[in-house]
């Protein structure tokens, strides 16, 4: 049964890349929307001084856990709550705070998510489906294959996991589910494998890979969080602060970088107009006109790493006046 005791493991990936753009201030205060085992927020919490604060949040019981004993050290600088980071706004207002100086989201699923048995998360375990970040929601992996209809599970696999077989694989999906409930990864992982071409199947790793992905972010709206945090989180932000992403998926990528263009220049007026009549005003500018990878050093040391890409975002000195979502 590997994994099933494992501690909350999750190798902080781009760390140093993300603590230079945050750009911490020692007074500062910064939050971690996805907090995980505490790694950036450790590091994080090692830069600021007596009157710095850092805000994590995590929906995942063993994450806040895990997080809560790494950071005990650092006291009353450290508030810990469990929520989802779309919940960010609620939870900076019931703290009393308007705005901060640096926000981070590692969009990444922690090792201990993937290698659990009891969460469901992974192919390489026979385990039940279930793959739910927070356990306090209902909807798992195991009802999005039974109940979801053939359509349904095909834009999933096609649009989240990107799989060119997303139309056969939900096919025998259905076919399978008429037969007996799917209840476990290996069974599902059994279905997916009689559904690709066994040629197909030697080459671009696990067939299950993509489509175990696709179930993962359906069941977590993982996309459709983004992007409510998208919309408001620069609005959460002191001027000079900054808003730094790390996806591991072309899908998130390119949410958080059309979003960052966007809040550099909202600006609809056709281009052919001599001077700006929508009243759209730019919340800042986007720091990195191309994603800052991994270094050769960490793609050895965490082959994890290797899809991540962090985008940074720099709230503007004027217009700032605007905290409408709060």
């Amino acid at each position: 049964m590997e994994g099933k005791n494992s501690p909350f493991v999750h190798t902080s990936v781009l760390l140093h890349e993300s603590l230079e753009a945050l750009n911490i201030k020692p007074d500062g205060i910064y939050m971690d929307g996805t907090l995980g085992g505490g790694g950036h927020s450790f590091e994080i919490a090692k830069r600021l001084g007596k009157k710095g604060r850092l805000i994590g949040l995590d929906q995942d019981e063993a994450a806040i856990k895990a997080a809560g004993n790494r950071l005990s050290s650092f006291g009353e600088r450290i508030t810990i709550v469990r929520s989802n980071y779309c919940q960010a706004g609620e939870v900076l207002n019931s703290l009393g705070i308007r705005r901060v100086d640096g926000i981070l989201l590692d969009l990444g699923v922690s090792s201990y998510q993937l290698d659990n048995l009891e969460r469901g998360f992974s192919y390489k375990y026979d385990t039940l489906l279930d793959m739910r970040m927070d356990t306090r929601q209902k909807l798992t992996a195991r009802d999005i294959v039974n109940d979801y209809t053939e359509s349904e599970l095909f834009q999933i696999i096609r649009d989240y996991g990107e799989d060119k077989f997303a139309k056969n694989i939900a096919k025998h999906i259905v076919r399978a589910r008429q037969e007996k409930t799917i209840e476990t990864t290996g069974e599902l992982n059994e279905i997916i494998k009689a559904a690709i071409p066994v040629k197909m199947r030697q080459a671009g790793g696990h067939p299950s890979k993509r489509t175990f992905q696709a179930i993962r972010i359906a069941c977590n709206r993982e996309l459709e969080v983004l992007q409510e945090a998208l919309e408001h989180f620069m609005d959460y932000l002191n001027p000079g602060g900054r808003f730094c992403v790390i996806t591991f998926h072309s899908l998130e990528d390119r949410m958080v970088k059309t979003a960052f263009r966007k809040s550099e220049n909202p600006c609809i007026c056709p281009p052919d107009f001599p001077m700006c009549f929508c009243g759209n005003h730019s919340k800042g500018k986007v720091v990195t006109r191309k994603p800052i990878l991994p270094g050769e050093e960490e793609l050895v040391q965490n082959k994890r790493s290797k899809s991540a890409r962090l985008r940074v975002f720099e709230k503007g000195w004027e217009g700032t006046e605007s905290m409408a979502s709060m």
